[in-house]
């Protein structure tokens, strides 16, 4: 019994100063870790990085330095390390390859968070699809086309593909074509074309509307009609120069010409 004792004896007084060590590093590693996340956070949010990214991030961090502080700990305590080691990275390496699609997407969708080549609300083009930016999710972005159809697209190849954002620069230019016939003057052409561009009140007046001859084509003058319009304006804008300009060259007398078929019968 008194062996016992003794080596019991001798277990405290050789572990009392690792465990005591080892609750301090755990206590003050806790506390450094707190302080370390609140400083990253506050930095963030500075720099005005997304939420959504914030709080990723945050977490990802606060995992990571915690399982550090772990390893540290149970170091202090005599446990072999290297084994636990090798396990972690084993286990992080067979994570890394299952979820390697999502971890391009969570990286695809950091990039965007942090660069912000869109934002909530802009109209984009990319992948193939058109539509209103509604969601930035941290795999994936969701885009409302003009039909109101919801497409989500994967963030890795949202973030490595060409993206037109048409609500980036606050105004867009309308690329419209009218023929006329060639019998029409074509100054007097210019001259209505360009009326319906002024008095239109949603076409900008600065940059100003430009009205040129683009092409002589096989049966008519072809005008390039550019009037700029804001985002929200474009479709106004687009449908209303249509109409407006059919009812200007009528008006005016001016001819829109049209495909004509000739038939010709072979008399036997």
């Amino acid at each position: 019994m008194e062996d016992y004792i003794e080596k019991f004896k001798e277990l405290l007084i050789d572990y009392t100063p690792k465990v005591l060590t080892a609750l301090a590093i755990l206590i003050i590693g806790l506390i450094l870790i707190k302080f370390v996340i609140n400083m990253s956070k506050s930095v963030m949010k500075k720099r005005g990085v997304d939420e959504t990214l914030q709080k990723f991030l945050g977490n990802l961090l606060s995992w990571t330095l915690k399982i550090l502080l772990f390893v540290t700990v149970i170091s202090k305590l005599g446990v072999a390390t290297t084994s636990f080691a090798a396990i972690i990275g084993a286990a992080g390496l067979a994570i890394g390859l299952a979820l390697q699609g999502s971890l391009s997407n969570f990286a695809g969708g950091a990039l965007i968070m942090i660069f912000k080549p869109f934002k909530v609300g802009d109209l984009i083009e990319a992948q193939g699809e058109l539509g209103m930016v509604k969601e930035i999710q941290i795999f994936t972005t969701q885009l409302n086309t003009p039909e109101n159809k919801l497409v989500i697209i994967p963030n890795g190849a949202l973030s490595n593909g060409n993206i037109v954002n048409y609500t980036a620069e606050g105004q867009l230019r309308v690329d419209l074509t009218f023929g006329v016939s060639y019998d029409a003057d074509i100054k007097q052409t210019k001259d209505v074309l360009m009326g319906v561009l002024t008095s239109h009140p949603k076409v900008l007046k600065d940059p100003v509307p430009t009205v040129n001859v683009s092409e002589l084509a096989d049966s008519s003058v072809n005008f390039a009609v550019r009037p700029w319009a804001n985002v929200a304006d474009y479709w106004d804008v687009y449908f209303d120069v249509h109409e407006n300009v059919k009812i200007a060259l009528d008006a005016a007398g001016i001819e829109i010409p049209y495909p004509h078929s000739v038939e010709i019968q072979k008399q036997g």
